[in-house]
């Protein structure tokens, strides 16, 4: 069938307005097994490894996932928690606390839900539960607040991919990037002032930023521009100079040359000046996940202190911060207008009127 059934339809049902919230994924557990399974559905996404589909077949599935999960999955044990995975921890926070924000700025029908890119939920499964609550338009929020074609772009495959199975596709709107969103630098700011209250304030800070190969810049990707705008703006904003703050990559895989400069080597290099404390924050990422509980929180802190450096302090994400959800709400909000209507009980009735003069039973 090459169109999935529609919902069953009542006249008089009042049209909502859904709102995705989109991120990377996660393992559904800390195993071997669920590892493997997540990274290969990640792993096989060629907009995610752009090389020749047979050769990364082989390396794939000969070698990468004969020998990475069990590792990978003795790392997400190590930063689990006791709901689950972080990322969909606060990612569900993330959904509830939104849902009650722009319910307090409109009495329009609306729903919130979220999917994770790989892995559960998925995006096919949170649009078709759409469609069963009569949303006849949809926001998708890529949780990337830098575009790049390996985070952004394949939310947009996968939504359009389950678009071409609905025969009543429902009106769509996609928020691109919100890297220099005020709102959010703006958040970024008063997460790391709020960290230096507490704690005290660091000899250099360290923006580090989530890794593409080098090619993808070449090739046009903006990401890396991007990247360093929101280094830019939040050091602005935290009054600042371009000696006291740096700007890395991190997560690097395989052997080719990838954006620079590398984290792991920006550490060892500042633990070998004797920094006598550094503090690193992740702006690419609104919620907390294995790339900055284990990768920085606690790699990171080896790296740097095995080479000489001194104190080391991770800044947390955005997660469920109060000033970051009203942020993203006002983002959302922009990103609605002239969606959210009210429902007009009289055109309600009216129209159910009509499909029964028609002779429709519902």
């Amino acid at each position: 069938m090459r169109y999935q059934p529609e919902p069953t339809y009542t006249h008089g049902t009042p049209e909502k307005t859904g709102i995705l919230l989109v991120n990377l994924g996660t393992p559904d557990a800390p195993t071997a097994q669920a590892v493997r399974i997540y990274l290969k559905e990640f792993l096989s996404d060629p907009r995610v490894v752009e090389m020749p589909r047979a050769i990364w077949w082989l390396i794939l599935n000969g070698i990468i996932l004969n020998t990475r999960p069990k590792k990978s999955a003795a790392k997400y044990a190590s930063v689990w928690l006791k709901e689950g995975s972080p990322l969909r921890v606060y990612t569900e926070k993330q959904t509830t606390l939104l849902q009650g924000y722009l319910g307090q700025r409109t009495k329009a029908p609306f729903v919130v839900d979220y999917a994770m890119r790989y892995g559960n939920p998925g995006i096919s499964q949170v649009l078709r539960k759409f469609k069963e609550q009569s949303c006849q338009r949809i926001l998708i929020v890529p949780m990337y607040p830098q575009y790049a074609a390996s985070t952004t772009a394949t939310v947009c495959d996968a939504v359009f991919s389950e678009l071409q199975r609905m025969r009543n596709i429902p009106a769509l709107r996609i928020i691109r990037d919100f890297h220099d969103n005020p709102g959010y630098i703006k958040a970024l700011a008063n997460n790391v002032n709020d960290y230096w209250m507490k704690n005290g304030r660091p000899e250099k800070l360290l923006m580090s930023f989530h890794g593409l190969p080098r090619y993808t810049l070449d090739k046009g990707d903006p990401y890396h521009c991007e990247c360093h705008k929101t280094g830019r703006l939040l050091a602005q904003q935290l009054g600042m100079k371009p000696e006291q703050y740096a700007i890395s990559f991190q997560s690097r895989l395989g052997n080719a040359e990838w954006l620079k400069p590398y984290t792991s080597a920006t550490l060892k290099e500042l633990g070998k000046q004797k920094i006598r404390r550094v503090d690193v924050i992740c702006p690419g990422f609104v919620a907390d996940c294995l790339e900055t509980l284990e990768e920085i929180a606690l790699e990171g802190k080896k790296e740097f202190q095995h080479a000489g450096g001194g104190e080391y302090h991770y800044i947390p994400c955005l997660n469920d911060r109060n000033d970051w959800m009203h942020a993203l709400t006002e983002l959302v909000m922009d990103n609605l207008h002239g969606w959210l209507i009210e429902p007009n009980a009289a055109e309600l009735e009216q129209s159910k009127q009509c499909a029964l003069a028609m002779g429709v039973k519902k």
